[in-house]
């Protein structure tokens, strides 16, 4: 079996990929999130592992961008706790340093840690592509932050550990596929959908769900690129849309609303607990 994600070796999506598929699965690397929907599309990978949200930093807007151009559905969510270690060259003094890369989410996560130390954050492609980069040509002051699992593949030394602000720190990933997840015992659904521009029409659209007791999990707008001032929603709720009240609910957002698209309905995640995972 064949997972892509965005990134390189040692990425936080492909931790991702190992805890959801096991250590069986290879992991397949590509530049960018566009082209992860590109080699799904192609069937080049059976599945592709893309983060959505992070509990901290908030939303991964261009994934949600990407969800709307593109037509692959939605097979499963991954929650996993994101982990920031402080990586450096070995021998490095911690004393010493004066930078630190990374992905801009991981430095957002981290700011205040960094600002406490006086550290400079400089933004880099990714987290694991930092440490790479690092290791390969090593620069006085300069650190990164990456996982332990990069820190292990590029042997790099972990100068500080769990430098998160804030430790219940969890990255969501879709697993996207070009089929349709079975059916679960407990599923949740995503879908988008956008409102005529009327009084109260974002109002009679959660109705639909409100008044069939449908508990909506996120709600978020986002701007619609091809119409100036005009939005996008992005919706999650409990259950699965083939449940006789789910679908009643996107039958009524369906004559309420101007578009719907329906993402897919997958297999619910449980966030893994602190006490868990130490």
């Amino acid at each position: 079996m064949k997972v892509g994600f965005q990134g390189v070796a040692g990425a936080y999506s492909e931790q991702a990929i190992r805890q959801y598929f096991g250590p069986e699965a290879e992991s397949v690397p590509v530049k960018a999130l566009a082209d992860l929907f590109l080699a799904v599309a192609g069937q080049d990978v059976d599945y592709g592992m893309l983060p959505v949200e992070n509990s901290v930093a908030g939303s991964v807007n261009q994934a949600y961008e990407l969800l709307m151009e593109h037509d692959l559905r939605v097979y499963a969510e991954v929650v996993l706790r994101v982990r920031h270690m402080l990586l450096g060259v070995p021998g490095t003094d911690a004393a010493s340093l004066q930078r630190v890369r990374s992905h801009p989410q991981a430095l957002a996560q981290c700011q205040r840690y960094l600002a406490r130390r006086g550290l400079v954050a400089e933004p880099a492609f990714d987290t694991a592509g930092a440490a790479r980069d690092l290791a390969a040509s090593p620069e006085p002051g300069v650190a990164v932050i990456a996982s332990e699992f990069a820190a292990e593949l590029y042997g790099l030394e972990i100068l500080d550990r769990q430098i998160e602000d804030y430790h219940f720190n969890y990255t969501r990933f879709f697993v996207l596929s070009v089929q349709d997840a079975p059916r679960a015992q407990h599923s949740k659904t995503s879908l988008i959908f956008t409102v005529t521009h009327q009084p109260g029409a974002l109002y009679d659209c959660m109705g639909e769900f409100a008044k069939r007791r449908v508990n909506l999990t996120k709600i978020e707008s986002r701007p619609r690129l091809n119409r100036p001032w005009q939005y996008i929603f992005y919706l999650d709720f409990e259950g699965h849309s083939q449940d006789p009240q789910c679908e009643a609910a996107i039958i009524g957002l369906l004559r309420r609303s101007s578009f719907v698209k329906l993402l897919g309905s997958y297999p619910a995640a449980t966030t893994p607990a602190l006490d868990d995972e130490g």
